[in-house]
């Protein structure tokens, strides 16, 4: 039998406001984050949003991370387009082999039954 463990978390952003001090420039917000250059640019891996009762809402892979996180909070064909508002952190693990993070992602899914991924269900 195969033992899988969800990869540990590597960076995890919530929402925020900044709290900016005089002469500090403003930190543009997407969707509440201004965290979101903590999550690297050139790395792969898997990125999982929960809401504020720790609710898996949406879990995703991606080569470059950063770009796909960010899609997903402005992109109007994103399958949590209607539901970004439920979204207060966003956890990300760092996962370089495409095959790993295809099995994780759909043992995320299915383990933590995400609430709005729609393919790779196995529990519904």
């Amino acid at each position: 039998m195969i033992k899988i463990q969800i990869p540990q978390t590597d960076i995890s952003i919530k929402q925020r406001k900044q709290q900016a001090e005089e002469g500090e420039h403003e930190i543009p917000s997407i969707c509440g984050f201004i965290d979101l250059h903590e999550i690297p640019r050139d790395k792969a891996g898997i990125f999982m949003f929960f809401n504020k009762d720790d609710e898996l809402l949406f879990t995703g892979k991606a080569r470059k991370l950063r770009q796909r996180v960010k899609k997903h909070l402005e992109d109007s064909v994103s399958p949590v387009k209607n539901h970004r508002a439920e979204i207060y952190r966003i956890d990300v693990c760092i996962v370089d082999d495409p095959t790993d993070r295809e099995i994780y992602e759909t043992y995320i899914i299915n383990e933590l039954k995400a609430k709005y991924n729609i393919d790779k269900v196995f529990f519904r």
